[in-house]
């Protein structure tokens, strides 16, 4: 634990003021972000549209009694912070760096710095995947890749990790030298040289010259020895390399053959050390492919033994990606990029969109591409290719550099010389059941392009994060052995979130099983292209040859419903019938008790055209310690029964007893064959042991209507519910019981965040919108409403009205437009 003299002395700088001993925890350069207040730092930084030094009085009110600051006029009166240590530097964000250095020489440990110009992000993730299985990794958050995010990243490090992974990323020239001094990595990995970020140097060799900074002091830097440039800039420099490559020959320490791509998977064979072994691949594109043999080399550099490496890959799973989707005019759906603007950046918008589960024609809505850093003939010819590659059914083209170029393009190609030029002549009628890629350079104001294209509907929307969503899943999946295969509740739109969207993320990312509540959730999946297999819980005996004819599974609960099912399917058919059998162990709501199960089972060994998929059962008490003994009675009962099941049948079934509360509480001793998780997904740990540790995935979100003042004894709302005692500012936001705002949250109960703030709820909520206290708020009609998510927690509001999270999740109404994005 440091004091604050102790990094002053390291920082540099005049202490300014000293005046107590706080422990620190925490770096803090969002004012927005502090989570313990009297264990924070603030680093007060001068940018270019922002300035820290403002928020300081703010803080120092909200607890924070520690600042580094570089303005000496923000502190010409210390007396406002009587209690606060302070230190005045020339540059807060060289002081951040200096401290994270610091910290970082602390820790002996192999630290691995990745730079690059793609594949970053996704290298660290996955090097990180691979590494957990015998390490304790500490890895940057997110793209935590800047001159801010790289010492936030280091300063993670503690006594407990024996490994760093960690990304570095600039954009113009002396910036890596002070990175390579933050991280301070042992072994370096360089990616790939590109065009991104090549406008902010003089040449593309500058750019290489100046990221192999990073390396400077590295043991060994990885990287593919195929990039001649990089192998030419690595060797003249001498630094220490390691490195694989996909030539031959080559004397490359790792040699690399690609065996076969096809069905998402890649086979490769890899020779090291004079021996060769094959190894299968979760994927089939060439930026994964990269990426993974990027990774592979690192690990048997750091000594993974390569026996081990089927296993290792196996639990591989696939980054979330940096894009947001949404719905659209006339049945379409559009993915919302301009993330990036190079050819790379294009090249993953692309592959989102050819992977996108839905059925209908592909559409790519593309402006000039300003970051390329190609020259235009070979640019365009490459883009042109880029698309063709991937099966895009039409290209719209928006700018003049792009439309010199059109005859580079597929036949029915449209182009424009600017955005307006479009939007003038668009028709909606000719954008109808497709999926639409938007991606533009931000001069290009494509926003307009969206906000002509995407479904009308009022400002009340729910953002859902897929990042977050990834990260939940990832989380309990780290919770139960590898091989539990998982399946994950869509039911009731997914919680509220949007069935199809969370569906397809989740095929993505290759979960095991979906399970709806209801026939007709499980036939809208299919219809949008959804292929994983689907246990439908509640199936009604007038579905189940639907059921059969999308490929849909149901979940069989009692005699009566298994004979009814059997009816529909007393012989073998072309499909053979799957079913799941649920067990009643003590929830006693749906499933066959031990007598049923007798019955059922003597009917089904007559029936053996009739596949058992799975047998299950549910905890009724998971989420409480108090009930642990009955929990564990209930998975005794669970073995009993379903050792039953396969004898009778004489195969073996899947069995899964586990829910989200059980992944946290009995996932080492109770797992089975697989799990369901269901409002841990969606950021809601219902044990209460571990919310810490999930993100928040949904944001619901209004505007402000309109401003008032009202007088002391004027009333506000139905039935005059709401009464002000004293003078007022009030504000109707756009939300209500129709948007699935309970009413419950009138007078009172309820509050929002505005700009930061919380305002309760005044006077009763009515159908579109309510009324909320904001006096003494700077508030103007227009501004952003916060209803639940980061600041708001869904388990605060739920507790308020005496209900659960759940209920306010699945009341949101399917009128709330649902906006999907990654960070």
């Amino acid at each position: 634990m440091f004091t604050f003299k102790e990094i002053a002395q390291v920082a540099g700088g005049m202490l300014a003021q000293c005046k107590g001993e706080y422990p620190i925890q925490h770096l803090v350069t969002d004012s927005r972000k502090i989570i313990n207040a009297t264990a924070s730092v603030f680093f007060a930084i001068k940018g270019e549209f922002h300035d820290g030094h403002q928020y300081l009085p703010e803080l120092y009110q909200a607890g924070v009694r520690q600042f580094i600051v570089e303005d000496s006029e923000a502190i010409m009166d210390l007396a406002l912070y009587p209690e606060a240590n302070v230190l005045l530097v020339s540059n807060s964000i060289e002081a951040m760096q200096r401290i994270a250095a610091y910290h970082r020489r602390k820790f002996n440990l192999p630290v691995v710095g990745i730079t690059g110009s793609n594949g970053k992000t996704i290298v660290k993730e996955w090097l990180a995947q691979l590494l957990s299985v015998s390490e304790r990794v500490v890895k940057s958050p997110r793209s935590y890749n800047s001159q801010i995010g790289v010492p936030l990243s280091v300063w993670q490090i503690n006594e407990s990790h024996t490994v760093g992974v960690f990304e570095a990323g600039i954009s113009k020239p002396q910036e890596m030298a002070k990175l390579e001094e933050v991280l301070q990595p042992t072994v370096g990995v360089f990616t790939n040289l590109g065009s991104a970020h090549d406008e902010g140097f003089a040449t593309r060799n500058e750019k290489l010259q100046e990221k192999l900074k990073l390396f400077a002091h590295v043991d060994k830097l990885v990287y593919c020895a195929d990039q001649v440039n990089v192998h030419y800039a690595v060797q003249k420099l001498g630094l220490p390399s390691f490195t694989w490559s996909k030539n031959e020959p080559s004397v490359a320490e790792v040699q690399v053959k690609v065996l076969e791509m096809r069905q998402q998977k890649t086979k490769i064979r890899f020779h090291y050390q004079g021996h060769g072994q094959d190894l299968t691949l979760p994927f089939s594109d060439e930026a994964s492919l990269e990426n993974a043999l990027h990774c592979l080399a690192t690990i048997l550099y750091l000594g993974v033994p390569a026996e081990q490496m089927a296993g290792r890959f196996e639990r591989l799973v696939p980054v979330a990606m940096r894009l947001e989707r949404k719905e659209a005019i006339n049945g379409c759906y559009i993915i919302d990029d301009t993330y990036n603007n190079d050819v790379a950046g294009l090249r993953i918008a692309l592959d989102v969109l050819v992977h996108q589960a839905r059925r209908g024609r592909k559409t790519l809505i593309l402006s000039d591409l300003l970051e390329a850093g190609m020259e235009e003939e070979a640019l365009y010819r490459q883009v042109a290719q880029e698309v063709k590659a991937r099966g895009v059914d039409r290209v719209i083209g928006i700018g003049d550099i792009i439309t010199r170029h059109q005859d580079l393009f597929p036949q029915g190609s449209e182009f424009y010389l600017g955005t307006d030029s479009f939007l003038g002549q668009l028709r909606p009628e000719t954008f109808r059941q497709e999926t639409i890629l938007v991606k533009g350079a931000r001069v290009f104001q494509f926003e307009k392009v969206v906000a002509a294209l995407q479904q009308q509907v009022h400002g009340t929307l729910l953002e859902v994060n897929l990042d977050a969503l990834v990260h939940n899943l990832n989380y309990y999946r780290g919770k139960v052995p590898a091989q539990t295969r998982i399946m994950v509740m869509v039911k009731a739109f997914a919680y509220g979130a949007g069935s199809y969207e969370i569906a397809n993320l989740l095929q993505f990312h290759r979960v095991d099983y979906l399970a709806v509540a209801y026939a007709d959730e499980g036939i809208a999946l299919r219809e949008h292209g959804i292929t994983l297999p689907i246990m439908v819980m509640n199936p009604s005996p007038d579905s189940f040859l639907k059921m059969q004819q999308y490929a849909l599974e149901p979940e069989i609960y009692s005699p009566d419903l298994l004979h009814r099912f059997l009816d529909y399917f007393p012989e073998k058919s072309p499909k053979t019938p799957k079913i799941h059998l649920k067990l009643d162990t003590g929830m006693h709501r749906l499933g066959f008790d031990a007598t049923e199960l007798d019955e059922a089972l003597e009917v089904l060994a007559q029936m053996p055209h009739v596949q058992v998929q799975s047998v299950f059962s549910h905890l009724a008490g998971a989420d409480e310690a108090l009930y642990n003994d009955f929990t564990r009675e209930q998975i005794a009962q669970f073995k009993t029964m379903s050792a039953r099941v396969e004898q009778a049948l004489g195969y073996p079934v899947t069995k899964h007893i586990l829910n989200s509360a059980g992944i946290v509480r009995f996932g080492e001793e109770a797992a089975f064959d697989m799990v369901r998780l269901g409002i841990g997904l969606y950021g809601v740990e219902s044990s209460g042991s571990d919310q810490s540790s999930l993100l928040t995935v949904g944001q619901l979100k209004t505007t402000v209507s309109q401003v008032k003042q009202i007088n002391a004894g004027d009333t506000v709302g139905y039935s005059r519910r709401g009464v002000a005692t004293t003078d007022k500012q009030t504000a109707t936001i756009a939300i209500g019981y129709a948007d699935g705002y309970d009413r419950r949250f009138g007078n009172g109960v309820g509050e929002v965040l505005i700009n930061g703030h919380r305002a309760p709820i005044i006077g009763n909520v009515c159908m579109d919108m309510c009324m909320v206290d904001v006096t003494g708020l700077d508030v103007r009609a227009g501004d952003e409403v916060l209803v639940f998510g980061e600041g708001l927690p869904l388990t605060e509001l739920a507790a308020r009205i005496g209900t659960i999270p759940y209920e306010l999740l699945t009341n949101v109404s399917t009128r709330v437009k649902r906006v999907f994005y990654n960070e």
